[in-house]
């Protein structure tokens, strides 16, 4: 099946990031805004309290689901934001391995945030994403 995104990596920009620096989608695409996947479970409950990477997991498989209710799948994802409630750069690079890791060789264009809070009790972690899909 063929893929409406479209990764561009710069000869011209520096290859120390770990993604793409930016993506294409064609006219006709159907783009998909997803809000911020929380770790989060079917109950509504904050998961991995207290471990970043934990709840990036979390965040990750939250994500995949709603893609895939809205008939896409990782592959699709055109870019993402990670955010972090933290100042710490370890930790923000924690949940950033963990989506990394999940998005594998398609390392769409990506915005890693420190920030001060989020919004359910003891989140840590939230990742915005949008994808684009060719419908059949």
């Amino acid at each position: 099946m063929p893929r409406a995104v479209r990764l561009i990596r710069s000869a011209t920009l520096s290859d120390v990031a770990e993604y793409a620096y930016a993506a294409t989608a064609p006219a006709g695409a159907r783009l998909i805004f997803l809000a911020g996947s929380c770790p989060l479970d079917a109950d509504g409950g904050t998961v991995a309290v207290g471990d970043v990477a934990g709840q990036a997991a979390a965040c990750v498989q939250n994500l995949r689901t709603a893609l895939k209710d809205a008939g896409a799948g990782i592959e699709d994802v055109i870019s993402t934001r990670v955010l972090v409630a933290t100042t710490r750069r370890d930790e923000l690079v924690a949940a950033w391995k963990v989506v990394r890791d999940a998005f594998g060789d398609h390392d769409v264009p990506s915005t890693l945030m420190g920030v001060t809070v989020l919004g359910y009790d003891d989140q840590l972690v939230e990742i915005e994403a949008v994808a684009a899909v060719l419908d059949a």
